[in-house]
């Protein structure tokens, strides 16, 4: 028998995490110039309509099919297009339809995919990426969500992170945010520096775009986190709890790093604490407890404010800071869960901190570490095999006229009506405008390391 208010939440959640892909399009589209802010919305919403088509098909077998070796991925052909799903339940004795679980996964493999896609804001040709979300989510997401999230039940074998290594990821540090990540970085890589990077400004065209995408974000990341209990109980209440309290921690972690070193709290900053905050508690949730959601989300706030500087020092071009975000904000999510678990919390271990010694925490490193080199170098060869076959990165007369012109037709804005007062410029007094002006850069102190 269906347990009707499980699945009614369940259901409920998946529709949460879907409205997170737009709110990422918000998010990310705010923080482009304006001659790029629709290819960039569009790269998210391209995500959503590719990645729903495949899971059906056959990404949820790739990632929930019955295992076919060593924990490393699960049937292609079980569940070829649903087939047999549609009256199967998870227990015979009560529980979710098999169907709800279906489309809770789908909206987690979407939003993976379209993070990535913050790396290579500008110059990426759509076709190319739309080619590449296809390759990527097939060979490298499905696989790794068949490791995470593929737990061993009634004769089913699942993935080696979840049963063998038996690493903590309630809601995805390692499948979603390390993954992404990344792939971001190889990606960032593979296609080279925006043309003018390190010495045009590139400044975020509308800050309340990026803040409503952040507001979006934190809404559906409630159904992202206590979702993932796949039950209204317990664990979801606390995940909820903890969710709230690490994201409200991280923006004032945030904003007190950027008040410390520059001078100013900013909008932005706040936007990308809580996208910082949302980041590290997903792996950790379920493990901690309130007080320790809170010392996840103020160290995530501090230390990501900090790395999405280092693409400066580094020299490679993350357009929008997915790799001291989602990467570095994943790993200290997922590795934290090794030194603040607490057994009171519904995951009932205990991290070094706790008396549980580095038990936990050394399944934690392994998996963390395990997932970011092959998404990296799985990444690195797709990417590199596009660009070198149908092209990936626009032409350098494309970039400067604006991808939106030249590959959509279209623009953001109708800057005709607007007259003289048209700018695309943002205000003054924005720290990760400051980091993308070379020239603000040069004379504001302390600002090479704020977040572009």
């Amino acid at each position: 028998m269906v347990n009707t208010g499980d699945t009614a939440w369940i259901l409920t959640s998946a529709a949460l995490v879907l409205l997170m892909t737009p709110g990422l399009a918000l998010f990310y589209g705010g923080m482009v110039r304006a001659k790029s802010v629709l290819n960039m919305m569009m790269m998210s919403f391209g995500a959503m309509a590719l990645i729903s088509v495949i899971w059906v098909l056959y990404g949820y077998s790739l990632a929930f099919g019955n295992d076919v070796g060593a924990g490393l991925l699960g049937s292609p052909t079980e569940f070829l297009g649903l087939n047999g799903l549609m009256e199967d339940l998870t227990s015979a004795d009560g529980g979710l339809p098999t169907m709800a679980f279906v489309g809770f996964q789908a909206v987690f493999a979407i939003i993976t995919v379209a993070l990535i896609s913050g790396a290579i804001a500008d110059r990426a040709k759509f076709g190319a990426w739309m080619v590449f979300a296809g390759i990527w989510a097939t060979v490298v997401y499905f696989p790794i969500a068949h490791w995470v999230f593929d737990f061993d039940a009634d004769g089913h074998v699942g993935g080696w992170i979840a049963n063998d290594l038996m690493a903590i990821d309630f809601a995805g540090g390692t499948a979603v945010h390390i993954n992404a990540g990344a792939a971001a970085l190889a990606l960032a890589l593979v296609l080279g520096k925006r043309r003018g990077f390190g010495r045009e400004a590139m400044r975020p065209h509308n800050l309340p775009l990026v803040m409503l995408g952040a507001g979006l974000l934190w809404f559906g990341w409630f159904g992202f986190n206590s979702g993932s209990a796949l039950a209204a109980n317990n664990t979801a209440a606390v995940v909820w709890v903890n969710t709230l309290v690490a994201t409200g921690a991280a923006v004032l972690g945030w904003l007190a790093t950027e008040k410390l070193r520059d001078g100013h709290a900013t909008s932005l900053g706040g936007a990308s604490g809580v996208v910082a905050g949302l980041v590290a508690i997903t792996p950790s949730c379920s493990s901690v407890s309130p007080i320790g959601a809170i010392i996840i989300g103020l160290v995530a706030g501090a230390v990501c404010a900090l790395a999405v500087g280092l693409k400066y020092r580094l020299g490679y071009d993350d357009s929008l800071d997915v790799v001291g975000v989602h990467l570095v904000g994943g790993l200290w999510g997922t590795i934290a869960v090794g030194f603040l678990a607490t057994a009171q919390a519904p995951a009932g271990v205990d991290g070094l901190f706790y008396g549980g010694g580095v038990d936990q925490l050394w399944r934690q490193v392994v998996g963390a570490l395990v997932v970011l080199v092959v998404s990296f170098v799985a990444t690195w060869i797709i990417g590199t095999i596009i660009q070198k076959t149908m092209g990936f990165r626009l032409p350098e007369e494309d970039e400067i006229t604006g991808i939106d012109t030249v590959v959509h037709a279209e623009s953001g804005y109708d800057f005709a009506s607007l007259g003289s007062s048209g700018s695309t410029a943002s205000p003054t007094g924005q720290s990760r405008a400051e980091a993308q002006d070379p020239v603000r850069r040069d004379t504001a102190r302390n600002t090479e390391g704020v977040r572009a």
